[in-house]
């Protein structure tokens, strides 16, 4: 594994319509695991139900995995606990990078949070700014993502939804969508 004083880090936005991009975050963070890269995968949305990519992070000593939203916040009843809960997810991430302990860090959805409101783009953009290490390697995933993000990353890549089994009555299915 290239030093850290070596290495060059990526900050990636993963955003758009289409399906993939917290499944392309998450192989990214197999994959620096594979390295023996320390890893942190910091999810705002999904909350406490359970998913085949945190239960195979779980095998590897190496990622560390916090799934701390209040689920999918688009269909809230309150509105201002999501917020509280978002913010208080924002203050754990910029913790945990402060640390510089990690090589990887994921924060799925994050973008959706921006979109809602609940933290700004700008407020984002200056940490990464300011107070991301620079060997470190950050992933931004969600729709939506602000200008601010994409502005200040490396490299960014926006999914398109060509067709998705949704639309043909085909729910999400364990081992694809979870």
């Amino acid at each position: 594994m290239k030093q850290r004083q070596k290495r060059n880090g990526i900050t990636l936005v993963l955003t758009g319509e289409g399906k993939g991009k917290s499944s392309s975050a998450f192989g990214t963070a197999f994959r620096a695991a594979g390295w023996n890269m320390q890893v942190l995968v910091i999810q705002f949305i999904k909350g406490k139900w359970k998913t085949g990519e945190q239960q195979a992070a779980s095998r590897f000593e190496n990622i560390e995995w916090h799934a701390l939203g209040d689920g999918f916040t688009w269909d809230t009843n309150n509105p201002e606990q999501d917020r509280r809960t978002s913010r208080e997810i924002w203050q754990l991430c910029q913790e945990k990078i402060r640390t510089q302990h990690y090589d990887l860090v994921v924060l799925d959805e994050i973008n959706y949070v921006c979109q809602y409101g609940w933290i700004s783009g700008e407020e984002i953009a200056e940490f990464i700014q300011q107070e991301k290490p620079p060997w470190m390697h950050l992933i931004l995933t969600g729709r939506g993502a602000p200008k601010e993000v994409i502005d200040v990353a490396d490299t960014v890549t926006e999914m398109k939804l060509v067709k998705h089994a949704f639309e043909q009555g085909i729910h999400a299915e364990q081992g694809v969508e979870f």
